[in-house]
């Protein structure tokens, strides 16, 4: 049985290492993306930090936050797959894929076929969601006592 745990959470971690790795290899898409849909709808009491968090890294708030989305889903995936800081990682993820289908599968905002998309989206990041809630609760997997694996 834990064998079927590690192949499965392996598995499992493809999708969040294959995403993160194509928004690095196109970082201004992914920046671009990101900037028209998280950018604008900061906070006005969070502003003065971002332009200083800009000012300090010398990039727009924008290629921060991609570099950002980008090693969460890329770290998060190799380590979830390498059962290293498991529950840590598939918690963080869980945040992770809230924050993306709230912003970028907003199917309560539109309207036929496009709202009928989002909506498949938005469900396969809540199963998404669900499957990470099961490898957190697993953790690295069964304990060992006397010898034995105990479920």
């Amino acid at each position: 049985m834990p064998a079927f745990i590690t192949f499965g959470r392996i598995l499992f971690a493809v999708i969040f290492i294959a995403s993160g790795a194509s928004k690095f290899l196109d970082l201004p898409a992914t920046a671009d993306m990101i900037g028209s849909r998280i950018v604008p709808t900061f906070p006005a009491a969070i502003a003065p930090y971002s332009t200083q968090l800009e000012t300090l890294a010398g990039m727009e708030m924008k290629q921060i936050l991609a570099i950002l989305a980008a090693t969460i889903e890329l770290l998060g995936g190799v380590l979830i797959a390498l059962n290293l800081g498991t529950r840590f990682f598939a918690l963080l993820m869980v945040v992770f894929v809230i924050v993306a289908t709230f912003y970028f599968h907003d199917f309560w905002n539109l309207t036929g076929a496009d709202a009928k998309n989002q909506i498949n989206h938005a469900l396969k990041n809540l199963s998404l969601i669900g499957g990470l809630f099961i490898i957190a609760g697993i953790g690295r997997g069964p304990r060992q006592q006397n010898g034995y694996a105990e479920l």
